[in-house]
C-alpha cells in the first residue's frame, strides 16, 4: 500500500542493470566506465606480484570466489556487474561487456578471446537514434568449458557442465550437459 510518497526516478545505472532502456552517455555511467577503465588498465599492465594483482581484480569485479585466474589482457565495461565463482579461469583476451549482470559458476573455464556480451541495442532505428540502449543478463553455470573465440550473446543462460565449441556464436540458452558449436551454435549429435 502506498503512503502517498512518490518513488524517486530510477537512475540510468538502475535502468541499465535491470535491462531497461537507458542512456549510456549519462554522466554517472561515463564516470563509472572511466573508473573501471583505470583499474582495468592497471590490472592489464601490472608486473606486480599476486597480492597486488588480486587487489586490483577485487576493485574491478563485483565478486569473485577463491582461486579465480583472469589472464591479461582482460576487458570490461564496468566490472561491477561481474560475479565469478570459485576457481573460474579466464584465458588471455577475454571481453565481458557487463551492462547487466554476468554470473559464472564455480570451476568454469573460459578460453582465449571469448566475448560475453550483455549489451544490446534497440532494433527500432528511432529508439536507437534517441541514444537509448539496453542489455540482458548472461548466466553461465558451473563446470562449463567455453572454447577460444566463442561469443555468448545477451540474455543467454548456459547450463552446468555444458561445452561451447571454439568460435561458437551462442544466441540461445544451452541445456546443462550439452555440447554446442557453430554459428549460430547448435547442439552436436552424440555419437
Amino acid at each position: 500500500m502506498s503512503d502517498g510518497a512518490t518513488d524517486a526516478p530510477a537512475t540510468e545505472w538502475d535502468k541499465m542493470v535491470a535491462g531497461a532502456l537507458y542512456r549510456a552517455g549519462d554522466p554517472d555511467l561515463v564516470d563509472r566506465r572511466q573508473r573501471a577503465q583505470e583499474v582495468m588498465r592497471a590490472y592489464n599492465a601490472t608486473i606486480l606480484g599476486e597480492p597486488e594483482r588480486s587487489a586490483l581484480l577485487d576493485r574491478l569485479l563485483g565478486a569473485r570466489g577463491e582461486g579465480c585466474v583472469v589472464r591479461v589482457p582482460f576487458h570490461v565495461d564496468y566490472g561491477a556487474n561481474i560475479r565469478l565463482g570459485r576457481e573460474v579461469f579466464l584465458n588471455y583476451g577475454c571481453v565481458v561487456l557487463d551492462v547487466c549482470p554476468v554470473t559464472v559458476g564455480d570451476r568454469t573455464q573460459i578460453g582465449p578471446a571469448v566475448q560475453i556480451l550483455t549489451a544490446d541495442h534497440p532494433r527500432d532505428p528511432k529508439v536507437r537514434d534517441e541514444g537509448l540502449e539496453f542489455g540482458r543478463p548472461v548466466a553461465i553455470g558451473r563446470n562449463v568449458w567455453i572454447g577460444g573465440g566463442a561469443l555468448i550473446l545477451p540474455g543467454v543462460t548456459v547450463g552446468d557442465d555444458a561445452v561451447i565449441g571454439a568460435g561458437a556464436v551462442v544466441t540461445r540458452d544451452v541445456v546443462p550437459g550439452t555440447t554446442v558449436a557453430g554459428n549460430p551454435a547448435r547442439a552436436l549429435r552424440r555419437g
